[in-house]
């Protein structure tokens, strides 16, 4: 097995200016402490029992499961925003849900969309809701900028 089952996460966020839109998302990994590892995209579940963790050094190079999302614009003056958000059940034996969301717009309003799109997550599951944690990062384009934010899962 390439990865195994996470047992810890942290949620991040970062943001970044660029020469082009690549260079903008490589600068907001790197502003949020996630930019010299191999992201691989994962669908929106946090394992049952994972705690949280505040970060870890991740080691270069690494596979490292992430929930996330990300917009990059070449538009200045423009306002962007992602967000992600991870509702975790009363009940603690089973996962929790991780949504993404970006969008121009501001910071609380992305953040807000994402925790309604978790909480409506977890009521089609059926499931009582203990906790929502989230985050989001704003970022004002000056030529090509990047707004990101991750639930990072790690052993």
């Amino acid at each position: 097995m390439i990865i195994q089952t996470p047992t810890t996460y942290f949620i991040t966020a970062g943001s970044s200016e660029g020469f082009s839109e690549l260079n903008a998302f490589d600068g907001a990994l790197l502003d949020a402490g996630v930019g010299n590892v191999n992201l691989v995209k994962m669908s929106s579940i946090c394992p049952p029992h994972a705690r949280e963790i505040k970060s870890v050094g991740l080691p270069q190079g690494s596979l490292v499961p992430v929930a996330y999302a990300a917009i990059t614009l070449a538009r200045p003056g423009e306002i962007i925003s992602a967000g992600v958000a991870l509702a975790l059940p009363e009940d603690k034996d089973h996962a929790g849900l991780i949504m993404e969301y970006s969008a121009k717009g501001s910071k609380d309003q992305i953040e807000a969309q994402v925790r309604r799109m978790a909480e409506e997550g977890m009521k089609m599951r059926g499931k009582a809701i203990r906790e929502v944690k989230s985050v989001a990062r704003e970022h004002r384009v000056a030529r090509c900028g990047c707004a990101f934010a991750a639930v990072v899962l790690w052993e």
